[in-house]
């Protein structure tokens, strides 16, 4: 039996969680957006923030070369993308602040806060601050979680917000336009981009990051100078 026998086995249901069944999710994901348009761009990217198994990285570069062939507006796909993202971090946000961390760690697992990652995420948070929902959104598999976090942690919802917003439209503006640009080989950069550049991006901007707070803190330890 070959590999594409086995993976079209009649009356087997795949495991969205295989890379089998990922690729039928992603599919299937994809002639849903072509379908209903800026509908389903919204409704999928909320969803996969709140953490149901939609491959934000893969949605996002698609509908970038979707507006490449002109299907969809590029400015308004950032926006109706950017929209969708925030509504699932709201939504993160609030299942947080209201149902709290032991129930998370319960029933987080449904939607893939299982407590190992509950507890990295937590870490970076208790590091970082808000800043991880800033910079957690470019790491796949963390982004989930500090929202919720946030939510637990009591966060003020304008400062999650304003954090959590410049996060989601670099993320939406950066993917959106990879898969405009790259256009028929966008999955090949995608997994690259997933692999390597993710973790990168992430590092340069925590050093950033660093590198601009010790500065803050170091002005404001120094005495002014008396002339």
């Amino acid at each position: 039996m070959t590999g594409t026998d086995r993976e079209r086995v009649p009356g087997k249901r795949e495991d969205p969680l295989t890379e089998g069944g990922r690729g039928m999710l992603q599919e299937a994901l994809q002639e849903f957006i072509v379908r209903y348009g800026y509908y389903a761009m919204y409704g999928l990217l909320a969803a996969g923030i709140v953490g149901l198994p939609v491959p934000d990285e893969i949605l996002m570069t698609f509908v970038g070369y979707l507006t490449s062939l002109g299907l969809f507006n590029p400015y308004l796909a950032v926006a109706v993308s950017f929209g969708g993202a925030m509504t699932g971090m709201i939504v993160s946000y609030y299942l947080g602040k209201k149902v709290g961390k032991p129930f998370l760690w319960k029933y987080g697992k449904w939607v893939k806060l299982t407590p190992r990652r509950l507890e990295r995420a937590e870490s970076w948070f208790r590091k970082y601050g808000l800043w991880t929902v800033s910079f957690g959104y470019f790491v796949p598999g963390v982004r989930h979680f500090t929202c919720y976090l946030a939510g637990v942690s009591q966060v003020k919802l304008w400062k999650y917000l304003l954090f959590a917003g410049g996060g989601a439209f670099v993320w939406c503006t950066l993917f959106i336009t990879l898969g405009r640009v790259v256009g028929q080989g966008m999955e090949h950069l995608f997994h690259l981009i997933h692999t390597y550049v993710g973790w990168g991006l992430f590092a340069v901007i925590a050093v950033s990051a660093a590198v601009v707070l010790s500065a803050i803190r170091f002005r404001k330890k120094t005495p002014p100078e008396h002339s």
